[in-house]
């Protein structure tokens, strides 16, 4: 589905639960999932062990299910070929992925801006599969705990676990 007809409450961040995601590569041809979702700006990194559609559709739905469904109602991805089998993911978790346009990363925007945060502590050129999932989680908590001027000075992890009580 398009990034176009994404609803209108995920646009304008009105309403958490839209998620926005991408593959960020390393050398050794590893790579992680980052994940951001766009009110909160909350940060999940998930280690994945290769890049075919299998691997990571599989990752991103282990994810989905840790998550409340109140808080995970959609996905914008880029176009790459590891979300080739993308409709296998909605059907198993009822959460709808929207797709950008041909090369245009703004459309993830907080994505885009999260991969950068991330490259502070797992710069270009280090072999992500040495991380285990404990020390990306460990990255994720500092990012998460980071005061954003966006936020009024409140911290992603203050927002998102305002959403988790107001659900609760």
């Amino acid at each position: 589905v398009s990034i176009s007809e994404r609803p209108a409450t995920a646009d304008d961040r009105a309403v958490p639960g839209h998620w926005e995601g991408d593959l960020l590569f390393g050398s050794a041809n590893s790579q992680i999932a980052t994940l951001v979702e766009r009110q909160t700006r909350y940060v999940i990194l998930i280690k994945i062990a290769r890049k075919d559609t299998a691997t990571v559709i599989n990752a991103l739905i282990e994810q989905a299910h840790k998550l409340p469904r109140e808080l995970y109602k959609s996905l914008t991805w880029d176009r790459g070929k590891e979300l080739a089998d993308h409709h296998r993911f909605t059907v198993a978790t009822d959460i709808q992925i929207y797709l950008c346009d041909s090369q245009s990363p703004w459309q993830r925007g907080s994505n885009e801006n999260t991969n950068r945060l991330v490259r502070q502590y797992l710069p270009k050129g280090l072999d992500l599969s040495t991380y285990s999932q404990a020390q990306l989680d460990a990255v994720a908590r500092r990012l998460n705990e980071r005061p954003r001027k966006t936020l009024d000075y409140e911290t992603p992890a203050q927002r998102f676990h305002q959403c988790v009580a107001s659900i609760g």
